[in-house]
């Protein structure tokens, strides 16, 4: 059954918003900290973990990324000593990802102009209302896609 009138807008505006804001995400966090949107959200969710850490596989699935663009990526920001690597001890079978010091620097120097582009480009065009149910429309959405819990911070 084809898409409605109104459907087809509603999608075609949609489509376009998941094309546009990660270009201009990540622009932004290239010109400030050399970093794509992916990487950064690696360190940023390593950041809010306990002991800045978590295994590999858990953060794949937090940045719904496969295993080896996870190590590839990961390879790019070991080089630059942001994040390392270690062997679970708790589980030798898993690979644990550390942010380092410089790593937590990076992302604290880079999230206020980061915030300030998104409260920019989302939060400002929308009421606290609007937002709210963005919010809990892209949640569903995403767990239509994929069941698999999303990441949030911690409150």
């Amino acid at each position: 059954m084809p898409l409605t009138t109104a459907q087809l807008a509603t999608w075609a505006s949609l489509a376009t918003l998941v094309e546009r804001l990660p270009r201009a995400l990540d622009a932004q966090l290239q010109e400030s900290c050399g970093l794509t949107h992916f990487e950064f959200g690696l360190l940023y969710a390593l950041d809010a973990a306990p002991e800045r850490t978590l295994r590999l596989s858990t953060l794949a699935g937090y940045a719904s990324s496969t295993l080896s663009r996870l190590s590839r990526a990961f390879t790019r920001l070991e080089r630059r000593g942001l994040v390392r690597r270690e062997t679970d001890t708790a589980d030798g079978r898993f690979t644990l990802g550390i942010l380092t010091a410089a790593g937590h620097n990076l992302v604290e120097s880079a999230l206020p102009d980061h915030h300030d582009l998104v409260r920019e480009l989302v939060f400002d065009t929308l009421s606290d209302e609007e937002a709210a149910q963005l919010g809990e429309m892209s949640r569903r959405i995403s767990q239509r896609i994929d069941p698999a819990e999303v990441w949030a911070p911690a409150p």
